[in-house]
């Protein structure tokens, strides 16, 4: 079992211990925005999640890939508990990349290995889109 612990330090604000030892500060009163609020790190798991996998797929099919950054945007529901209710994940690639390796590469994230999806996809619509663009050199 994996533990970690999330230590009051006033107000709405919160320091917070992941099971491997990193500390970060999370800051629920989004008027003082002096961190990222829980839900907001829910959004950048999810990419950082699907961007692992991504990353893993292109390299093991032989993909120059030369930068990935992906952007999420989500929208939840109105009513406590405010769950993200709808996610759309943009792909912005660049490299030597086959478009069908690209494409399987985010399919395979996305149905099969990206746990953070798998755990959204209970209360939200995911989609995706993808970019590629140009190698730089």
């Amino acid at each position: 079992m994996q533990t970690g612990s999330v230590q009051w330090i006033g107000e709405q604000k919160f320091v917070a211990t992941s099971p491997s030892g990193h500390a970060m500060t999370i800051d629920s009163d989004r008027a003082s925005n002096r961190a990222a609020g829980p839900m907001e790190l829910v959004l950048l798991a999810l990419g950082a999640c699907t961007a692992t996998d991504v990353v893993i797929i292109l390299e093991k099919k032989r993909q120059k890939l030369e930068s990935l950054e992906v952007i999420c945007s989500g929208e939840r529901a109105a009513e406590p508990p405010t769950v993200w209710t709808n996610l759309e994940i943009l792909y912005r690639l660049r490299g030597r990349l086959d478009d069908v390796a690209v494409k399987h590469a985010i399919q395979l994230s996305e149905d099969k290995y990206c746990s953070v999806a798998a755990m959204l996809r209970k209360t939200a619509t995911l989609s995706w889109r993808y970019e590629i663009l140009p190698p730089t050199a």
